[in-house]
Protein backbone atom coordinates (compact mmCIF):
# COMPACT_ATOMS: atom_id res chain seq x y z
CA UNK A 1 0.00 0.00 0.00
CA UNK A 2 1.51 3.29 -1.29
CA UNK A 3 0.98 6.40 0.31
CA UNK A 4 0.42 9.72 -1.14
CA UNK A 5 -1.31 12.83 -2.12
CA UNK A 6 -4.90 13.31 -2.91
CA UNK A 7 -4.48 12.20 -6.56
CA UNK A 8 -2.59 9.18 -5.80
CA UNK A 9 -5.28 8.48 -3.06
CA UNK A 10 -7.78 9.22 -5.72
CA UNK A 11 -5.98 6.41 -7.91
CA UNK A 12 -5.59 4.21 -5.78
CA UNK A 13 -9.35 4.24 -4.78
CA UNK A 14 -9.92 4.39 -8.67
CA UNK A 15 -8.22 0.90 -8.61
CA UNK A 16 -9.59 -0.38 -6.32
CA UNK A 17 -12.86 0.27 -7.25
CA UNK A 18 -12.73 -0.96 -10.56
CA UNK A 19 -11.33 -4.18 -9.17
CA UNK A 20 -14.26 -4.63 -6.76
CA UNK A 21 -16.35 -4.11 -10.00
CA UNK A 22 -14.70 -7.25 -12.08
CA UNK A 23 -14.56 -9.72 -9.32
CA UNK A 24 -18.09 -8.94 -8.47
CA UNK A 25 -19.26 -9.67 -12.23
CA UNK A 26 -15.83 -11.96 -13.47
CA UNK A 27 -15.37 -13.67 -10.21
CA UNK A 28 -11.51 -13.53 -8.13
CA UNK A 29 -10.33 -16.12 -10.09
CA UNK A 30 -11.07 -15.22 -13.54
CA UNK A 31 -9.97 -11.55 -13.60
CA UNK A 32 -6.71 -10.22 -14.25
CA UNK A 33 -4.19 -7.34 -13.24
CA UNK A 34 -4.38 -6.44 -16.72
CA UNK A 35 -8.58 -5.87 -16.93
CA UNK A 36 -8.30 -4.16 -13.42
CA UNK A 37 -5.69 -1.36 -14.72
CA UNK A 38 -7.61 -1.32 -18.11
CA UNK A 39 -11.06 -1.12 -16.26
CA UNK A 40 -9.40 1.87 -13.95
CA UNK A 41 -7.92 3.75 -16.67
CA UNK A 42 -4.44 3.42 -15.76
CA UNK A 43 -0.99 1.44 -17.10
CA UNK A 44 -0.74 -1.84 -15.60
CA UNK A 45 2.59 -0.85 -14.05
CA UNK A 46 0.45 1.98 -11.84
CA UNK A 47 -1.99 -0.77 -10.97
CA UNK A 48 0.87 -2.94 -9.77
CA UNK A 49 2.45 0.34 -8.18
CA UNK A 50 -0.35 0.44 -6.01
CA UNK A 51 -1.55 -3.09 -4.91
CA UNK A 52 1.18 -5.87 -5.60
CA UNK A 53 -1.33 -8.86 -7.06
CA UNK A 54 -5.12 -8.95 -6.79
CA UNK A 55 -4.91 -10.78 -3.33
CA UNK A 56 -3.83 -7.06 -2.10
CA UNK A 57 -6.51 -5.36 -3.73
CA UNK A 58 -8.65 -8.20 -1.36
CA UNK A 59 -6.87 -7.21 1.99
CA UNK A 60 -7.57 -3.26 0.88
CA UNK A 61 -11.04 -4.33 0.70
CA UNK A 62 -11.18 -6.51 3.90
CA UNK A 63 -9.27 -3.36 5.63
CA UNK A 64 -12.05 -0.85 4.07
CA UNK A 65 -14.98 -2.80 5.14
CA UNK A 66 -13.50 -3.15 8.67
CA UNK A 67 -13.09 0.59 8.72
CA UNK A 68 -16.67 1.32 7.17
CA UNK A 69 -18.75 -1.81 9.73
CA UNK A 70 -16.79 -0.22 12.70
CA UNK A 71 -18.24 2.88 12.59
CA UNK A 72 -22.26 1.43 11.69
CA UNK A 73 -21.96 -1.15 14.30
CA UNK A 74 -20.59 1.75 16.93
CA UNK A 75 -23.82 3.68 16.20
CA UNK A 76 -26.12 0.33 16.01
CA UNK A 77 -24.91 -1.17 19.45
CA UNK A 78 -25.76 2.63 20.93
CA UNK A 79 -28.92 2.17 20.07
CA UNK A 80 -29.69 -0.73 21.67
CA UNK A 81 -30.09 -2.30 25.08
CA UNK A 82 -30.33 -5.86 25.93
CA UNK A 83 -27.47 -8.37 24.57
CA UNK A 84 -30.29 -9.90 22.13
CA UNK A 85 -30.95 -6.63 20.30
CA UNK A 86 -27.21 -5.60 20.58
CA UNK A 87 -25.85 -8.89 18.77
CA UNK A 88 -28.79 -8.61 16.16
CA UNK A 89 -27.07 -5.09 15.72
CA UNK A 90 -23.83 -6.37 14.22
CA UNK A 91 -25.07 -8.46 12.46
CA UNK A 92 -27.58 -6.52 10.72
CA UNK A 93 -25.12 -4.13 9.83
CA UNK A 94 -22.27 -6.90 8.60
CA UNK A 95 -25.54 -8.67 6.31
CA UNK A 96 -26.15 -5.23 5.37
CA UNK A 97 -22.66 -4.10 4.25
CA UNK A 98 -21.65 -7.25 2.57
CA UNK A 99 -24.70 -7.85 0.32
CA UNK A 100 -23.56 -6.43 -2.62
CA UNK A 101 -20.72 -8.59 -2.34
CA UNK A 102 -22.30 -11.90 -1.27
CA UNK A 103 -21.35 -13.94 -4.61
CA UNK A 104 -17.84 -12.53 -4.15
CA UNK A 105 -17.33 -13.29 -0.86
CA UNK A 106 -18.93 -16.77 -2.19
CA UNK A 107 -15.56 -16.95 -4.35
CA UNK A 108 -13.13 -16.14 -1.48
CA UNK A 109 -14.41 -18.54 1.22
CA UNK A 110 -12.78 -21.03 -0.98
CA UNK A 111 -9.94 -20.13 0.92
CA UNK A 112 -11.46 -19.79 4.35
CA UNK A 113 -10.07 -23.34 5.44
CA UNK A 114 -6.25 -22.69 5.12
CA UNK A 115 -5.35 -20.39 7.83
CA UNK A 116 -2.08 -20.10 5.97
CA UNK A 117 -3.56 -18.46 2.80
CA UNK A 118 -3.40 -14.66 3.37
CA UNK A 119 -7.00 -14.50 2.23
CA UNK A 120 -8.41 -16.61 4.93
CA UNK A 121 -10.49 -15.06 7.93
CA UNK A 122 -8.49 -17.00 10.05
CA UNK A 123 -4.86 -15.90 8.65
CA UNK A 124 -2.35 -13.52 10.18
CA UNK A 125 -2.52 -11.22 7.65
CA UNK A 126 -6.41 -10.50 8.48
CA UNK A 127 -5.90 -10.75 12.33
CA UNK A 128 -6.36 -7.06 12.39
CA UNK A 129 -10.07 -7.14 10.91
CA UNK A 130 -10.78 -10.36 12.92
CA UNK A 131 -10.07 -8.84 16.48
CA UNK A 132 -11.65 -5.74 15.51
CA UNK A 133 -14.81 -7.85 14.86
CA UNK A 134 -14.28 -9.79 18.29
CA UNK A 135 -14.03 -6.60 20.02
CA UNK A 136 -17.69 -5.78 19.19
CA UNK A 137 -19.41 -9.14 20.43
CA UNK A 138 -17.38 -7.83 23.65
CA UNK A 139 -18.42 -4.66 23.82
CA UNK A 140 -21.99 -5.76 22.88
CA UNK A 141 -21.63 -8.28 25.88
CA UNK A 142 -20.20 -5.31 28.45
CA UNK A 143 -22.90 -2.98 27.84
CA UNK A 144 -26.00 -5.06 27.91
CA UNK A 145 -24.93 -5.71 31.53
CA UNK A 146 -25.18 -9.55 30.72
CA UNK A 147 -23.70 -11.12 33.83
CA UNK A 148 -20.75 -13.77 31.87
CA UNK A 149 -19.44 -16.24 34.42
CA UNK A 150 -15.65 -15.32 34.09
CA UNK A 151 -14.61 -19.14 32.65
CA UNK A 152 -16.34 -17.65 29.99
CA UNK A 153 -15.61 -14.24 29.62
CA UNK A 154 -12.35 -14.71 27.68
CA UNK A 155 -13.80 -16.96 25.47
CA UNK A 156 -17.61 -15.97 24.97
CA UNK A 157 -16.86 -12.86 21.89
CA UNK A 158 -14.77 -15.31 19.79
CA UNK A 159 -17.41 -17.65 20.30
CA UNK A 160 -19.98 -14.92 19.36
CA UNK A 161 -17.69 -13.88 16.27
CA UNK A 162 -17.30 -17.72 15.22
CA UNK A 163 -21.24 -18.08 15.30
CA UNK A 164 -21.58 -15.24 12.81
CA UNK A 165 -18.58 -16.66 10.48
CA UNK A 166 -21.30 -19.72 10.62
CA UNK A 167 -24.09 -17.64 9.74
CA UNK A 168 -22.02 -15.87 6.72
CA UNK A 169 -20.92 -18.99 5.27
CA UNK A 170 -24.95 -20.30 5.42
CA UNK A 171 -25.89 -17.16 3.88
CA UNK A 172 -23.49 -16.87 0.80
CA UNK A 173 -24.30 -20.59 0.03
CA UNK A 174 -27.95 -20.03 1.01
CA UNK A 175 -30.03 -20.34 -2.31
CA UNK A 176 -33.94 -19.42 -1.01
CA UNK A 177 -35.16 -16.28 -1.99
CA UNK A 178 -33.52 -13.17 -1.06
CA UNK A 179 -31.32 -15.75 1.45
CA UNK A 180 -34.86 -16.15 3.20
CA UNK A 181 -33.69 -19.34 4.69
CA UNK A 182 -30.75 -17.15 6.15
CA UNK A 183 -33.11 -14.62 7.62
CA UNK A 184 -35.07 -17.63 9.87
CA UNK A 185 -32.18 -19.08 10.81
CA UNK A 186 -30.89 -15.95 12.61
CA UNK A 187 -34.21 -15.32 13.92
CA UNK A 188 -34.18 -18.58 15.35
CA UNK A 189 -30.68 -19.60 16.71
CA UNK A 190 -30.42 -16.06 18.44
CA UNK A 191 -32.66 -16.47 20.56
CA UNK A 192 -31.02 -20.15 22.22
CA UNK A 193 -27.43 -18.49 22.15
CA UNK A 194 -28.73 -15.79 24.34
CA UNK A 195 -30.44 -18.19 26.65
CA UNK A 196 -27.53 -20.21 26.59
CA UNK A 197 -25.72 -17.09 27.68
CA UNK A 198 -28.02 -16.21 30.18
CA UNK A 199 -28.49 -19.44 31.47
CA UNK A 200 -24.46 -20.55 31.71
CA UNK A 201 -24.03 -18.46 35.10
CA UNK A 202 -25.95 -20.97 36.98
CA UNK A 203 -24.27 -22.89 39.70
CA UNK A 204 -24.93 -26.11 38.71
CA UNK A 205 -23.26 -25.52 35.58
CA UNK A 206 -20.05 -24.39 36.95
CA UNK A 207 -18.38 -28.34 36.65
CA UNK A 208 -19.38 -28.03 32.76
CA UNK A 209 -18.37 -24.26 32.59
CA UNK A 210 -15.44 -25.80 33.44
CA UNK A 211 -14.78 -28.46 30.94
CA UNK A 212 -15.68 -25.68 28.01
CA UNK A 213 -13.45 -23.65 29.03
CA UNK A 214 -10.44 -26.15 29.17
CA UNK A 215 -11.05 -27.28 25.96
CA UNK A 216 -11.16 -23.77 24.46
CA UNK A 217 -7.91 -22.72 26.21
CA UNK A 218 -6.68 -25.76 24.71
CA UNK A 219 -7.49 -25.13 21.44
CA UNK A 220 -6.61 -21.33 21.46
CA UNK A 221 -2.81 -22.56 22.52
CA UNK A 222 -2.61 -24.38 19.38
Amino acid sequence: MHRGGPKSEETRGRILTSAMDLFRSRGFEQTTMREIASEAGVALGSAYYYFESKEALVMAFYRQAGDDTHKLIVQALSEEKDLQGRIRAILDVKFRYFHPNRKFLGALFGHAADPENPLSPFSEETRDTRETDIRHFEDALRESGAKIPKELKLHLPRLLWMYQMGLILFWIYDRSPSQTRTGQLIDKSLPVVVNLIRVARFPLLRPIRKMVADLLDAVYRV
